[in-house]
């Protein structure tokens, strides 16, 4: 093992045992790091930099390093479709207490910044018009949505969803951007048009970031980011909703949970 990564192992342990708590300045870099573990500037640095691609501490320009604040974490189980099927028929009172994201977070409504954009003007591109079976060039009804902790800067995750705009177009509030977010979600706002889903689809595969998706997820170098592809299928077999989530891969957590039938 390098000597760098001993100092990060080091320098992990202390925080992980109390000695600095979240949002409390590190020693400097020098003379009290390079001083205490007897190496050089750029050693420590690296050391540093290691801590920083975990997310461990930050490096305020200026400043100096700090321990960073832990994000919250967002756990997304394969059974959350059927947590939201069950609540897509209930009173609108009974929708509004909680949603998708408080349910993958434990956080509570009051604790979330929500945003929306629409574009009901986007057409389908060869790969849309292909998952939904439609002509390419269909009208499509774009929806971008953020939500993020309050007392956080970052989003939770980017996603995008596609809905066919004939499809939708006979409930104009499912246009209205204004009325977002929407209780019981996706799910809901399909049963008001008579849609049931019968099955969804996900494929979840990862990348680096692009320089966009770091900047708005606010990643380090070295995190990557997972793309979860959703396709919603209707009970009389159509493709009612395709979504595309970018997800920070050092905040998410995939659960997938199979029931498997008894001998």
């Amino acid at each position: 093992m390098a000597k760098y990564e001993r100092i990060a192992d080091d320098i992990r342990a202390r925080i992980q045992a109390g000695e600095w708590q979240p949002g409390d300045r590190l020693p400097t870099e020098t003379p009290d790091l390079t001083t205490h573990y007897k190496t050089s500037l750029n050693t420590v640095r690296q050391a540093l930099g290691v801590l920083a691609a975990e997310g461990v501490v930050d490096k305020v320009h200026g400043r100096g390093n700090f321990v960073r604040k832990p994000r919250k974490l967002v756990v997304r189980t394969n059974e959350r479709h059927q947590w939201e099927k069950d609540r897509a028929r209930q009173s609108e009172e009974a929708r509004r207490q909680t949603g998708a994201t408080e349910h993958d977070t434990g956080l509570a409504v009051s604790d979330l910044v929500f945003s929306a954009v629409f574009d009901d003007e986007m057409l389908a591109d060869e790969e849309l018009a292909e998952t939904f079976q439609i002509p390419l060039g269909t009208r499509l009804l774009e929806r971008t949505y953020r939500t993020r902790y309050r007392e956080e800067d970052e989003p939770f995750n980017i996603a995008r969803s596609y809905l066919v705009y004939d499809m939708i177009k006979g409930n104009p509030d499912l246009l209205d951007p204004t009325k977002e977010p929407w209780p019981g979600g996706t799910q809901n706002q399909l049963h008001t048009l008579d849609i049931e889903l019968d099955r969804i689809e996900e494929r979840v595969t990862a990348r680096p970031p692009t320089v966009e998706e770091s900047e708005e997820l606010g990643l380090k170098a070295g995190v990557s980011v997972l793309i979860l592809r959703k396709v919603s299928h209707s009970t009389d077999g159509r493709v009612v909703e395709v979504s595309n989530v970018t997800l920070p891969g050092n905040r998410t957590e995939m659960v997938f949970m199979t029931s498997l039938t008894r001998w």
